[in-house]
């Protein structure tokens, strides 16, 4: 126990540092974990002797990266993406075994080893590319949802793999049809059985939970659920992440999606940086130094192959020549079940040990340097291929000026600010995804980029550096976050302008680095109020005073209001919002008799925003007042703490 205590803090430690090095050097992350692994690994210093342990465990980062990944893909658009999974996917697998194997052949390769070298390169890292993807915010661009729709069906090749390598070494060829088709109709069996628990009962456990209003149980429930699902695909011989996806996917549309994909992102990405030192662990360093020539030819020609494969197989099923040329570079390297399949024909005797090593050094190599590919692809890609329909991202805006102010998101907010910048004559660079937006603002003369606003080099090129201001116009809580961590890297000290729906999460964003918040709902209020009152014969200039002072109050007038007992559980308990509550004093109430002053609400952080006797309303009433029965006082405050100051005024104690 205390040897095992000693290597995980060891592990930590190694990790930490690491991770923090590359960070600050802009490396990604996941070479930190791969280095941390190859440090601790029977190929390097080898003080990590509880290996197998940690490898059973970092497994289930896949387990749980997948469910994250299946609740982005419901059931609809799964079968709208069969195209891509059935039709790129099976064409992928089919032709990149086949081109391997010939090659193999003519290298002299026995058909066994041929055949079992051939399937493993034609898979490629779901782990790796789906949080590269994840990460980059490309998962919900066509290019992601290529690359993801073709590692669902390499996920599910993956089965018949594991079955036919140990019966071709046994040479049993009845055996092998009998197996795939036993595995074939157990998958459809488990696929059914968890799309009905979806369907019917996850819904119905996850009701009764969230009205517990436990946390802890959620999180429980979560993780119960992942697991469950993991291991009944596992039980029935096929792998686990493909019942954590499934089980993610039935979650996908239901109105938990999100804080189920906010509880399970810790336990993800902790286990996924175990699982990723666990295949750094896998590299020999001695074996790479002595044999580089052929493992750099060997990473060359696969990456290589597997790109070219993809792009053009794709393009043949109707995709865009960036969407497909995008997808391939992200999908050019081995794959982690690439050395589970390794290992097993290695064990059968498919593979010789110099082979196997080959390869698993190949694959570590070829994992280890996809986040810089997924990183550039884009960029790579509309150099090659810019067009018209896809306006250049690089050059349409001159990178050099300065003092101006940078939209990100051009739709109608968007194209609003513009037109308020464009009549001052005030210099602007918008950002945008949309081809046809950018063609038609670009058309008009609008100084436009396409481009996505979360990458590094966009930004740059917008000039942020030299920017007075950017402003981010889409209310996405995750993407402003992700969009404002990207330029305090570019620039640290330029000012940013968000819009969200609320202020709900302004001391979250102010944290973030947002210099400002306008929440739509509270500037509605004011503009509307100041309508009213203006129409209501008001003077103008009063009502700009009392605009400019709630604004520079931070809409402390709005925070509070009278609240439906329909209203949202979420809105009931926000923890920054107050609400007005109005009680009735009966005749035998503990307030009764009793000034506001002995009353002391301030030490329970309750005002008494007004109150009415005998039918006049008294504003703000001083603290000599004496409480009658039959008062009917306003309280203002925190849900919570009203509640408590209303037991406490009717029963004088607050339980």
């Amino acid at each position: 126990m205390q040897q095992l205590f000693i290597e995980v803090i060891g592990l930590l430690v190694s990790a930490v540092v690491l991770v923090w090095l590359f960070k600050r050097l802009g490396l990604p992350v996941i070479l930190a974990y791969l280095v941390t692994g190859i440090m601790a690994g029977p190929h390097g210093f080898d003080w990590l002797a509880s290996g197998s342990q940690m490898h059973g465990i970092a497994e289930l980062g896949i387990v749980f990266l997948l469910f994250s990944l299946g609740l982005e893909f419901s059931f609809p658009r799964l079968l709208a993406m069969r195209n891509i999974v059935f039709g790129v996917g099976l064409l992928q697998v089919l032709v990149t075994s086949s081109v391997f194997f010939f090659c193999l052949w003519l290298f002299s390769f026995d058909t066994l080893s041929a055949f079992a070298v051939a399937t493993l390169v034609a898979l490629s890292s779901t782990a790796v590319v789906v949080k590269c993807l994840k990460d980059s915010g490309q998962l919900q661009k066509r290019r992601g949802q290529l690359a993801v729709g073709v590692l669902l069906f390499q996920d599910l090749a993956v089965v018949p793999l594991l079955i036919a390598i140990p019966l071709l070494a046994n040479d049993t060829e009845q055996s092998l049809l009998y197996s795939l088709a036993f595995a074939l109709g157990k998958g459809a069996l488990v696929c059914a059985l968890l799309w009905a628990i979806g369907k019917w009962l996850l819904p119905l456990i996850f009701n009764e939970v969230a009205r517990m209003r436990n946390e802890e149980l959620f999180v429980l429930t979560t993780l119960l659920v992942t697991l469950f699902a993991g291991g009944l695909t596992y039980w029935f011989g096929l792998s686990m992440a493909l019942g954590a996806f499934l089980a993610g996917m039935m979650l996908g549309e239901s109105q938990y999606r999100h804080q189920l994909e906010s509880d399970i992102r810790p336990f993800r990405d902790i286990l996924m940086g175990l699982f990723f030192v666990t295949v750094g662990m896998q590299l020999s360093l001695l074996y790479v130094f002595s044999n580089l020539h052929i493992v750099l030819a060997v990473l060359v020609a696969m990456m290589l192959l597997k790109w070219v494969i993809l792009a053009l197989i794709a393009q043949l099923m109707g995709e865009r020549k960036t969407d497909a040329f995008s997808a391939a570079i992200m999908l050019c390297q081995m794959g982690e079940f690439g050395f589970v399949l390794v290992a097993l024909a290695k064990t059968h005797g498919i593979l010789a040990t110099e082979l196997a090593s080959l390869l698993i050094a190949v694959g570590v190599l070829s994992m280890a340097i996809t986040p810089y590919l997924i990183d550039c692809a884009p960029r790579w890609v509309h150099r090659l291929f810019a067009t018209s329909s896809e306006p250049d991202q690089i050059n349409c805006v001159d990178e050099r000026q300065s003092e101006h102010v940078i939209i990100c998101g051009s739709g109608r907010v968007g194209q609003n600010i513009s037109r308020f910048l464009r009549a001052e004559a005030l210099p602007f660079v918008a950002i945008d995804l949309d081809p046809y937006l950018v063609q038609q603002g670009r058309l008009a003369n609008y100084p436009l980029m396409f481009g996505d606003a979360t990458q590094k080099g966009i930004l740059q090129r917008a000039g942020t550096a030299n920017a007075r201001l950017v402003v981010i116009t889409f209310t996405d809580l995750a993407k402003v976050k992700l969009v404002t961590e990207v330029i305090k890297e570019v620039a640290p000290e330029v000012k940013i302008l968000a819009r969200m729906p609320d202020d709900a999460h302004l001391e979250e964003l102010k944290e973030c680095g947002v210099s400002e918040v306008v929440p739509e709902s509270l500037e509605a209020s004011l503009m509307l109020s100041s309508h009213v009152l203006f129409m209501s014969g008001v003077p103008m200039k009063r009502i700009l005073r009392r605009v400019s002072q709630e604004r520079e109050n931070r809409y402390s007038l709005l925070h509070s209001f009278y609240i439906s007992d329909e209203a949202p559980h979420r809105e009931l308990h926000s923890d920054r919002l107050e609400y007005l509550h109005v009680m009735a004093l009966g005749d035998n109430a503990y307030a009764v008799g009793k000034t506001i002053a002995e009353l002391n609400l301030g030490l329970r952080r309750v005002s008494l925003a007004a109150m009415r006797r005998h039918g006049e309303e008294i504003d703000d009433p001083c603290a000599d007042t004496v409480l009658q029965g039959q008062d009917v006082l306003v309280l203002k405050g925190k849900p919570r703490r009203v509640e408590r100051a209303e037991r406490y005024l009717l029963n004088g104690s607050e339980a």
